[in-house]
C-alpha cells in the first residue's frame, strides 16, 4: 500500500475538523502535511471521483467531505486510492515445474498459502470497512482544536 493512503486519510480527518471552514484548498492542504502539492492533489482527486470528497474549482475552491465522516470507512479510502484488487493473487505455482509432475489430481481446491492468505485479506478488509473517518477523530488527541487553532493562523 502505497503512502498516498496515509496522506489521503490524514486529510479527510483533517478537512472533517475543518468542515466550517469551507473547502480547503490543495495549497493550504499541502503546506498543512509538508507534502508535494502535484502529488498530493492526484490523491485528492481520486478521493473526489469516489465520492469521498468535493472539489470546488476557482480562488476560493479546493476540496471538501464530501459526506459525512461517520459514512466514510477506511476502507472506502483505501479502495479510492488503491483500487479493488486483492492484494494476493495466487499464480498457482504448484501446479508448474517437476513439483507438478503426476499431482494432477490434488489441484481441484485453492492451496493452503492461497486459503490463507485470502483469509488474512478479508480479515484486513472487514477491519477497515469498520471503521470510519468519525472513528479516527475520535482517537485522536486533541487534533481538531490544534487543527482549528493552527488554520486560522495560516490564513484560513
Amino acid at each position: 500500500m502505497g503512502e498516498g493512503v496515509e496522506w489521503g486519510l490524514h486529510c479527510c480527518v483533517t478537512l472533517a475538523w475543518l468542515t466550517d471552514e469551507g473547502p480547503v484548498s490543495i495549497r493550504k492542504l499541502a503546506a498543512w502535511f509538508d507534502l508535494p502539492q502535484e502529488y498530493l492533489k492526484k490523491r485528492l482527486q481520486a478521493l473526489a471521483k469516489a465520492g469521498i470528497l468535493t472539489s470546488t474549482p476557482g480562488v476560493r475552491g479546493g476540496f471538501a467531505l464530501a459526506r459525512p465522516p461517520e459514512r466514510i470507512t477506511l476502507m472506502d479510502v483505501v479502495v479510492a486510492l488503491e483500487g479493488a484488487d486483492e492484494a494476493f493473487r495466487c499464480a498457482e505455482i504448484r501446479q508448474r515445474g517437476a513439483g507438478a509432475v503426476g499431482a494432477e489430481g490434488e489441484f481441484g481446491r485453492p492451496c493452503g498459502i492461497a486459503a490463507a492468505m485470502r483469509r488474512a485479506e478479508l480479515a484486513w478488509r472487514r477491519e477497515l470497512a469498520a471503521q470510519t473517518i468519525a472513528d479516527l477523530m475520535a482517537h485522536a488527541p486533541a487534533g481538531a482544536e490544534r487543527t482549528r487553532r493552527n488554520y486560522a493562523r495560516m490564513g484560513g
